[in-house]
């Protein structure tokens, strides 16, 4: 996978080319790689000279207060449970390149956002944003559409998203009915959702990352 995102991080410098600040979306089902494949575009974009940072869309989920009183929590991760105009709000403050902007960021290990954990500094030129729901066509979700300079889709193959899932929640040493419960419950179906309805992306790919 090194060389494939060697031959993306050259697509987005020529894309780029002056711009003093680009927006790269890396978009995808639950399980799909979408942090991996964001760190290590970030770090194939540093090498060749350039500054980037990561700017995940999971730190805007609601929090389960709110999600437990409208009868959600089980559902956490549909496009529902974000506070989307909050994370559209900041994508547009971000594009600006004009302040720091402090972002929110998702602890998965105690299932809550922290608010204002994350710089993005006016000194990045890259941004590069990675949520499930970036490439969404639907709701609110469309109006992301143009908002960004250049798009990756992962869609691997909803065996390999199922296998990768089992993985993610046992490993959080959940039971084998609870991780039951999140891989087909929510995670499965809501990655046919976001798979069966997105934009075109400049890139697709059908692997899923490590």
């Amino acid at each position: 996978m090194t060389a494939r995102i060697d031959e993306i991080a050259g697509a987005v410098l020529d894309r780029a080319g002056h711009s003093r600040r680009f927006l790269v979306a890396i978009a995808g089902p639950p399980g799909a790689g979408k942090s991996t494949m964001a760190d290590n575009l970030a770090e194939a974009l540093k090498a060749r000279g350039e500054s980037a940072e990561v700017l995940p869309m999971d730190g805007f989920h609601m929090d389960n207060a709110i999600l437990i009183e409208r009868g959600l929590l089980a559902r956490k991760g549909i496009p529902e449970t974000f506070d989307v105009r909050g994370f559209l709000d900041i994508i547009r403050a971000v594009r600006l390149a004009d302040q720091e902007v402090l972002v929110p960021v998702f602890d998965r290990s105690r299932e809550l956002a922290i608010a204002s954990a994350r710089p993005v500094s006016p000194d990045h030129r890259f941004i590069i944003v990675e949520g499930n729901y970036l490439l969404f066509s639907l709701g609110k979700w469309a109006e992301l559409e143009g908002v960004f300079d250049f798009s990756i889709m992962l869609a691997p193959p909803i065996e390999v998203l199922e296998e990768r899932l089992w993985a993610r929640w046992r490993g959080y040493k959940l039971t084998e009915e609870a991780a039951s419960a999140k891989v087909y419950g929510n995670d499965l179906p809501n990655g046919r959702l976001i798979l069966e309805n997105r934009r075109p992306a400049d890139v697709t790919l059908e692997i899923a990352l490590a």
